[in-house]
């Protein structure tokens, strides 16, 4: 397959109110045409020979391996991408955006709302997407994460994006009577993200997070200068914060763009320290209280004639 996009068509002048848009093969095949695989690991190889033997363009050999696996299509290739915290939360937001262009009630309605408020819609159940229930819910460290459980209990899929893909509706799709083990699963839901968290870093996030990633490579890189004139208190004051305090969105966004561009790690400790100095690195709070998981609300998935069979049962 060729993978390619259509770019902006609603030009001045513009009368279609249809665009028509074609993707072809040709019988040689694209690699042979245009060579562009071939082209692109050549470049790669000139780009290391040109900034050294010891550092590529990009970040280690790893980077240049997801280049060539996007072009073999590699399966589960974007799925990290999916599921990082920038992309999803922007995918979230044109969500709520689109829903309050569209109906202004809604910016009032939603936020008033209590926690823990739950609806149900009908839902067509598949081998991989069954009936049970999505979870929203915010940690005691603040970090927002989703959950599907099926109605045995168990965990349908771990992926943020298609658990958010899976609630989606539209406005005047009806609401169904709750499952009758609804709450259990909601239970299960919020046992299974708290466990997970603990699992995978604790309230640092995800590994693949930047919160994760930025304090791994921050606390090595202080371990290498340790006793240098390079280590300075600022450092291990910003190390502290970022495992103290969940980020501040716009410090995720640009952590996370500076990570994936190749940043070095004092450049990254450099940028941090800075963050920290202007208050946009952590949301820093004073109340040292511990605080319990919040479920923000949940959404049941039932086939229509669910009931039914309860009642025959």
């Amino acid at each position: 397959r060729l993978i390619q996009r259509a770019g902006r068509v609603d030009r001045i002048g513009q009368k279609s109110d249809t665009i028509l848009c074609y993707s072809f093969l040709p019988a040689d095949g694209v690699e042979r045409i245009i060579r562009l695989r071939a082209r692109v690991k050549q470049r790669l190889r000139e780009n290391a020979e040109v900034v050294g033997t010891d550092e590529t363009f990009f970040e280690g050999q790893d980077n240049g391996q997801v280049v060539r696996d996007l072009f073999t299509e590699k399966a589960g290739i974007l799925d990290g991408d999916e599921d990082t915290e920038v992309d999803l939360a922007s995918y979230a937001y044109q969500i709520w955006k689109n829903a309050i262009d569209k109906h202004p009630e809604l910016a009032k309605t939603i936020p008033s709302m209590p926690n823990v408020v739950y609806s149900t819609r009908p839902h067509k159940p598949k081998t991989n997407q069954p009936e049970g229930t999505l979870v929203y819910l915010r940690t005691a460290e603040g970090n927002d994460a989703l959950a599907w459980i099926d109605r045995n209990g168990n965990s349908v899929t771990e992926s943020q994006f298609a658990i958010l893909k899976a609630a989606e509706c539209l406005s005047g799709t009806p609401a169904l009577q709750r499952h009758s083990g609804h709450h259990e699963m909601v239970a299960k839901g919020v046992k299974l993200i708290v466990e997970t968290e603990k699992s995978v870093g604790g309230q640092l996030g995800r590994p693949s997070g930047a919160r994760f990633r930025t304090y791994d490579r921050l606390k090595s890189y202080a371990e290498e200068i340790k006793g240098t004139l390079f280590e300075t208190p600022a450092l291990h004051k910003a190390i502290e914060d970022i495992y103290k305090y969940p980020l501040l969105q716009s410090a995720t966004d640009t952590l996370n763009r500076q990570l994936k561009s190749g940043i070095s790690n004092p450049a990254l400790a450099e940028l941090v320290m800075a963050l920290r100095d202007d208050a946009r690195l952590c949301r820093v709070t004073e109340n040292v209280e511990a605080t319990e998981p919040q479920v923000i609300c949940s959404l049941g998935l039932k086939a229509e004639d669910t009931d039914m069979k309860e009642e025959a049962k």
